[in-house]
This record gives structure tokens, C-alpha cells and sequence, in this order.
């Protein structure tokens, strides 16, 4: 069985300036990862290959089976599921929360004149309620806070039962409570063994939910260690990525890092 992504000395360039530089990392069926890493380090740009959305510069990267470059990415992107910051932005206010997920089944952020069936109501209905805001299914996107919108995204990008979850910064603005209960959802998410191989982004230990398996540290766009996340969240390792001196501390199956000044 190949790999659900096997990147291989992936470079991306803009202009000048390198974004991603020479990255190998390779992510098996099962696994749930976490990217940490600065403010530019890259870790939305991977994020973006593995979603098929953009390719590398150079270097090979195969997403589920195929490489990009040598497949058609509007048949690779339904079987990858997506929650970001940029694809909430264009889901207009007044959609309703249950057509916010109802759409992601035809790769839409917005009703048109698709038609969906009674399964499809189904399927939507219980991945609100998993992410409890099923009870806010009539309500218009717009009006939710911001912890509901995350929520919501969630359940959308799970919509189309996608063998591939990437998650770019699902916690980024949520209040402490609201953190925590996406935290508990996500943790759920990854303790069951029906759910989808993750990738989640963040910059902050604390949001790393329980049953995540491995860790990937950017640092200027390079792999700074790459690994199961007992071994490679160390205050070495986060020290030398965040070029901050950190102390690393596990409370259970949840972390948590400051400065050691």
C-alpha cells in the first residue's frame, strides 16, 4: 500500500524567495500528524501541496496514490478534506450551517441548483452533531461565533467521507473554552480508527489533541525533525525551531511548552 503522502525534495519558489526547501516527509495510513513551526516557516504552503492546490517548484510530491503534476486535481481534491482560514472566507455569511456542509459533497461553498439526497441530509446532519452544533443547522453561517465556525468547517470537510484531513490552524482565535471543546472534538476525531488519515497545523503545543500520533518541525522551510511525537516534541527540538530557549512539559496526552526564562 503507497503512502497517503510521500513528499520527495519538495521546493517551492516565489520569485526570490524559497518557501519550502528540499522537504521530504513521508505520512502512513493511520497516522495523525501535527506541522508546527514559526510565522513563515512554510507550514500553510505544505499544507497546500498536500491538498493538491498548488505544486512544488521542484521535487516529487505524491498525495494518496498519484503525483501531482500527472493527475487530475479535480479528481484527486474530493478525496481530501479541507479546513482553512481562506476557505471560510469564501463561504458567503447568509449559507445556512447545514448548506455549508452539504456543499462540500460538490466541491462548492455556496447552494446553486444541485440536488441532494435524504443520505446526503443524513450524513450532514450527524457531522454537526458529532462537532455539537447540529442544533445550529438552520442558522446562517454569519451569525455564528467564531468557535461554531470552526466547528462547522469541520464537519464540512468531512462531508465527503475524505481519506485525507488537513486542518490549518483549526483552534487560530478561539477563547479558551472554545479551544478546549475543539480540542475534545478533534481528539475524538482522532481516537477513532474510522476517521481519515490528519495533518493538523498549528502553532501552539497546547492545541495538540490527545491521539495525535507524529510531529513535523519547520524552521525556515526545511525539516528541522520529523518523528512520533514522543520523541521529537522535546524542549531540544521546539528550542531549536522556534529559536526561543522552551521548556516542554506533557500533562497526560496533552502538551504544553513556555520560555524557560
Amino acid at each position: 500500500m503507497s503512502a497517503v503522502l510521500d513528499l520527495r525534495d519538495v521546493t517551492v519558489r516565489r520569485g526570490a524567495k524559497t518557501i519550502l526547501d528540499r522537504v521530504s516527509w513521508t505520512v502512513e495510513e493511520g497516522e495523525r500528524w501535527v506541522v508546527l513551526g514559526r510565522n513563515g516557516a512554510g507550514k500553510t504552503t505544505l499544507l497546500q501541496i498536500a491538498a493538491g492546490r498548488m505544486h512544488p517548484s521542484s521535487g516529487t510530491a505524491h498525495v494518496l496514490g498519484q503525483r501531482l503534476g500527472g493527475v487530475d486535481v479535480f479528481e484527486l481534491r474530493p478525496r481530501i478534506g479541507v479546513a482553512s482560514a481562506a476557505l471560510a472566507d469564501q463561504i458567503a455569511p447568509s449559507e445556512t450551517v447545514l448548506d455549508v456542509v452539504l456543499t462540500a459533497a460538490y466541491g462548492m461553498t455556496g447552494r446553486w441548483r444541485e440536488q441532494y439526497e435524504a443520505l446526503d441530509h443524513e450524513r450532514a446532519h450527524a457531522l454537526l452533531d458529532v462537532f455539537g452544533v447540529d442544533d445550529l443547522a438552520v442558522r446562517r453561517f454569519g451569525t455564528l461565533s467564531e468557535g461554531e465556525r470552526k466547528r462547522a468547517q469541520i464537519a464540512r470537510a468531512l462531508m465527503t467521507d475524505p481519506e485525507l484531513l488537513l486542518l490549518d490552524e483549526p483552534a487560530a482565535g478561539l477563547d479558551l473554552g472554545g479551544r478546549e471543546e475543539l480540542v475534545g472534538a478533534l481528539t475524538e476525531l482522532a481516537r477513532d480508527p474510522r476517521s481519515p488519515v490528519s495533518v493538523l497545523v498549528t502553532h501552539h503545543v497546547e492545541e495538540i489533541p490527545a491521539g495525535f500520533t507524529h510531529v513535523l518541525l519547520l524552521r525556515d522551510g526545511q525539516v528541522h525533525a520529523a518523528g512520533p511525537i514522543d520523541h521529537v516534541l522535546t524542549a531540544e527540538h521546539l528550542t531549536a525551531t522556534f529559536g526561543l530557549d522552551l521548556v516542554v512539559e506533557r500533562h497526560g496526552e496533552r502538551w504544553s511548552a513556555r520560555s524557560a526564562r
